[in-house]
């Protein structure tokens, strides 16, 4: 007996409306989390933290940009970091100064900042507590760089560590860490202090330490003056640190009348008009393409990974009229510095999951999901619908919908050797991509004119787009066609699969999770053997992972307001792969071996699935 056309039909065209509507209802709701009455006012959660009532009096912004001025001429005279100056200095100040030498040899060249073999030097100077048994420590850290950039916040920083010292009322060591080679320096550090060695880095052991560090600000000012300072959250897979922190910075901003921003973008009154919502749903779309990037924005991101609550703040000078001198940017981080030592342990009262519209708004973890979970369940429905299918299917014998038609086939079912090939092979295919452009770029280079770093971008380009042959190599393999039900069987393992990948990420990287959501859940939902097979075709390749990459990279600039031709944007494109790799050899991002071993394959079994004979 097979069931009635109609009734079957109109199964699939009940399930198909209610996945688009599943689907325009999820993106509809993550575009409303940017409308300020669906969103929350920032509160401080923190006890400790809970007033600004403190006074600050650093009153050295003059000496700390001479001191700036110093450390410049000595980092030109020495052509880098000027290691014995700085020791000199931090003594001078009354700090335990101690410095730590390490090497890096990064995987291939990294020609955005032209380096190989890394070398360099962290000094640090520990001020000890005096009214505590130096349990607990706070880091404030300036990454020395190339050029003229950063001088000044060396200077600052050296300047808040004479201050302090004459300070009475620290119950926490405060360490301040100059450290060279940005990431890298700070990596190797922080790798020093924790005993740990994840990344293969070679560097000395460190021979001073305070307390366990429960909070670090890294700090960044290229000017004498600023308009205004910029907060950076995101670090490394998508981490954030404990939303009181932010608090935090917010509240003295306001305090001392400095104007502060999120993304590089002020905060705006006028919520309710148009121009209002857009901006601020670029500024909390600017935040989801950080944060879906899995990299750390600052020196602060890999301090995340240690659980210690760490911000970069940043300077940012443009052309408005309002100033801010460095007594005042001081005496802000004085009282940051002042309420963080109030604490009596680590920050956790507040969120760590969360959105930014703005500083005064966020977005928390139980408003989001649901604009994920409703993509998430159309995964679900299709799964179910095809589980049923299989279901009703009589032994021996196959008939269904697909595509909307009903169809009958004679007996058949599908053998585990036509259901595990095209997984094992597309998951192989996954590793070749994870591997071998990095091992394979000493060959490429020997036979193509072509720089290592390229050799590498262009040998995972290679292999993505190879494979696109996988269903007609694996229907050789099999020596056979496949079989109605075989098809439907490994759609449910794709869906399911996909369900919990995309579910899994999500959890921990709500942006990245999201993203990939929003182009591989339309596909997943409605790919069979039987759809017209170019325009599948065509419409698959456009909404895989590297061309959802490539989208994200233009609209990444166009939040920026900083446009990009075609040709600029594939440059970038290109940059953007090799960073992610240099990230994940370098710092332990996930994002891509993520992309690489499990996205990746699980879009394979679905372009199987299209191709399926």
């Amino acid at each position: 007996y097979y069931p009635p056309l109609r009734p079957v039909r109109s199964r699939w065209l009940a399930l198909a409306s209610y996945s688009v509507m599943c689907y325009l209802a999820g993106v509809a709701w993550f575009m409303g989390l940017a409308f300020e009455p669906f969103t929350l006012r920032t509160y401080m959660s923190e006890n400790a933290m809970g007033s600004t009532m403190v006074e600050e009096r650093f009153p050295a912004g003059e000496r700390a940009l001479a001191t700036g001025r110093e450390f410049a001429a000595h980092k030109k005279k020495v052509g880098g970091m000027p290691v014995d100056w700085l020791v000199k200095t931090m003594q001078s100040r009354g700090l335990e100064v101690f410095t730590q030498s390490f090497t890096r040899k990064l995987p291939f060249p990294d020609e955005n900042k032209e380096r190989y073999m890394v070398r360099g030097t962290n000094v640090y100077g520990i001020l000890r507590a005096p009214r505590a048994p130096r349990t607990e420590a706070l880091v404030l850290s300036a990454p020395c760089s190339e050029g003229n950039n950063n001088n000044q916040a060396v200077g600052l920083l050296l300047g808040l560590a004479q201050y302090f010292r004459s300070q009475i009322h620290w119950a926490k060591d405060i360490i301040f860490l100059v450290n060279e080679h940005d990431l890298i320096g700070m990596q190797a550090w922080l790798e020093g202090y924790h005993h740990t060695n994840t990344t293969g880095g070679d560097w000395s052991p460190l021979q001073g330490r305070g307390g366990s560090i429960q909070a670090a600000l890294s700090l960044e000012l290229s000017s004498d003056v600023i308009t205004s300072l910029d907060l950076v959250l995101e670090g490394l897979n998508g981490q954030l640190p404990n939303l009181d922190l932010a608090n935090l910075f917010y509240a003295f901003c306001q305090k001392i009348g400095v104007l502060c921003t999120i993304q590089g973008k002020l905060q705006r009154n006028d919520w309710d008009t148009t121009s209002g919502y857009s901006h601020a749903a670029q500024t909390m779309m600017l935040m989801v393409l950080k944060q879906a990037s899995g990299r750390p924005w600052g020196d602060h991101g890999l301090f995340l990974r240690y659980h210690i609550e760490a911000a970069s703040i940043r300077g940012i000078n443009s052309f408005r009229q309002y100033k801010t001198d460095t007594t005042t940017i001081g005496r802000l981080l004085e009282g940051m510095y002042r309420k963080l030592n109030n604490l009596l342990e680590r920050l956790h009262q507040s969120y760590f999951f969360y959105l930014m519209p703005s500083l005064s708004r966020f977005v928390s973890i139980g408003y989001y999901m649901p604009a994920f979970g409703l993509l998430a369940v159309i995964l679900l429905l299709r799964a179910l619908d095809l589980w049923v299918q299989l279901g009703a299917s009589p032994p021996g014998t196959e008939d269904g919908v697909a595509g909307g038609v009903q169809v009958s086939y004679g007996p058949s079912s599908p053998g585990v050797l036509s259901i595990l090939t095209p997984v094992v092979i597309s998951h192989m295919t996954g590793v070749a991509l994870y591997t071998l452009p990095i091992l394979s770029q000493e060959m490429a280079v020997q036979h193509f004119p072509v720089s290592e770093t390229e050799a590498v971008v262009l040998t995972a380009i290679a292999i993505y787009t190879a494979g696109l042959a996988l269903p007609h190599n694996t229907h050789r393999l099999l020596q056979g066609e496949g079989t109605e039900e075989g098809w439907r069987v490994l759609k449910l393992v794709a869906l399911l699969y996909l369900a919990v990948l995309l579910g899994c990420t999500a959890l921990i990287n709500f942006s990245l999770g999201f993203i990939l959501a929003l182009s591989l859940v339309p596909i997943a939902a409605f790919i069979t053997p039987h759809t017209p097979k170019a325009l599948s075709a065509a419409i698959m390749v456009l909404l895989s992972p590297g061309c959802t990459l490539l989208y994200c990279v233009f609209v990444f600039q166009e939040l920026q307001e900083t446009p990009v031709s075609l040709q600029d944007g594939w440059m970038l494109f290109l940059s953007v792969i090799s960073q992610g790799i240099l990230d994940h050899a370098l710092y332990g991002s996930l994002v891509y071996p993520l992309l690489a071993l499990l996205i990746y394959p699980c879009w394979l079994l679905l372009w199987n699935i299209l191709f399926w004979k």
